[in-house]
């Protein structure tokens, strides 16, 4: 890691402090190198704060999306992720950084891409976290159950085997909608059913499956 991109990386985490109300998220946007997940004719852009493309159609996430995700999330040392999404897989390293890489458990669609993921992740000193190529509607049912799930693209709707995958009590955060889409939290009841919570519009890719 360059001085260069040190400082750029101490930049960005200043201009989404604001966003933030959990210091351990800036924490780990500092921590993770944002520049060795996007493509070498992109790492010029690491630092800014927007989406930028890293290939198949997909996009990392701008920094400030990812810390407002981690920061509505109740992420502790020990939760227990399941990603929906892995992409180049930069989200799944910020959320490793707060609970834990082996904590962490991620669906990709794309086999190039999450074979490239888990090589980046290996690389950086997150090789703990799990990548599964599959469909990210169905989740991960063998790990099951999760504390938390969230997805990385856009859903039109929570899919109920991932809502059946999180525990009672248990988060869920996505991208809710097609091309107009809305960030939704909800939480599972005991009883069972989702108590929802909306956090304004967001832009994401759409999920990919069958």
């Amino acid at each position: 890691m360059s001085d260069s991109d040190e400082a750029a990386r101490e930049r960005m985490v200043r201009t989404v402090a604001s966003r933030v109300d959990d210091e351990r998220v800036l924490e780990a946007l500092e921590s993770v190198p944002r520049h060795a997940f996007v493509p070498p004719n992109r790492r010029d852009s690491a630092y800014e704060d927007r989406p930028l493309p890293i290939g198949d159609g997909q996009t990392i996430s701008a920094p400030h999306m990812v810390a407002i995700m981690a920061d509505t999330l109740d992420l502790e040392p020990g939760t227990t992720v399941l990603e929906i999404g892995t992409g180049c897989g930069y989200h799944a390293a910020v959320t490793a950084e707060i609970v834990g890489a082996e904590h962490v458990y991620s669906v990709e669609y794309g086999d190039e891409l999450a074979e490239q993921a888990r090589k980046k992740l290996a690389r950086i000193g997150y090789g703990d976290v799990s990548i599964r190529i599959g469909d990210g509607r169905e989740g991960w049912p063998e790990l099951a159950p999760f504390d938390v799930a969230y997805f990385t693209c856009a859903t039109p709707g929570f899919p109920d085997p991932v809502v059946e995958q999180v525990r009672s009590g248990g988060q869920l955060l996505a991208p809710i909608g097609t091309r107009f889409q809305t960030l939704v939290e909800a939480t599972k009841r005991e009883e069972g059913g989702l108590e929802r919570t909306e956090h304004g519009g967001v832009r994401f890719v759409e999920m990919r499956g069958e």
